[in-house]
């Protein structure tokens, strides 16, 4: 017998993938670190190799590998945090994605997250 069950979206704003080379930093120590994999303007996803190193932090900062995008000590807190398959099945690499929500964030981070959706979304996820 097999049962059918209706996903329900809960989020109440669009996620956009990202171009490579978005990166976030979760906390303190770099522990969680690694490419953004969507954005909107509520939170983000991102993958990062496990390390098994707490790591709770409640900012984050986002950047560019070029550095034309930095956008430090973003309130959040983690939604989710979740081991996914590695790129080859013979991989012993632990990854993780954690998606966050952002906190209260000041109108000047508003703006600046705001703008590189504009700019730089791929599309919608």
């Amino acid at each position: 017998m097999t049962s059918s069950r209706q996903i329900v979206e809960r989020r109440k704003h669009k996620r956009f993938q990202v171009p490579k080379g978005l990166f976030a930093v979760l906390g303190s120590g770099y522990t969680k670190v690694g490419p953004v994999v969507d954005m909107s303007m509520k939170g983000l996803a991102f993958r990062y190799i496990n390390k098994r190193e707490p790591s709770n932090g409640a900012h984050m900062d986002i950047f560019t590998i070029g550095g034309d995008f930095c956008l430090p000590k973003v309130p959040v807190k983690t939604i989710s945090d979740v081991e996914v398959l590695a790129g080859t099945p013979s991989s012993s690499i632990a990854m993780r994605r954690c998606s966050v929500h952002f906190g209260e964030l000041t109108s000047y981070q508003k703006a600046q997250v705001e703008q590189f959706i504009q700019d730089h979304a791929i599309g919608e996820t």
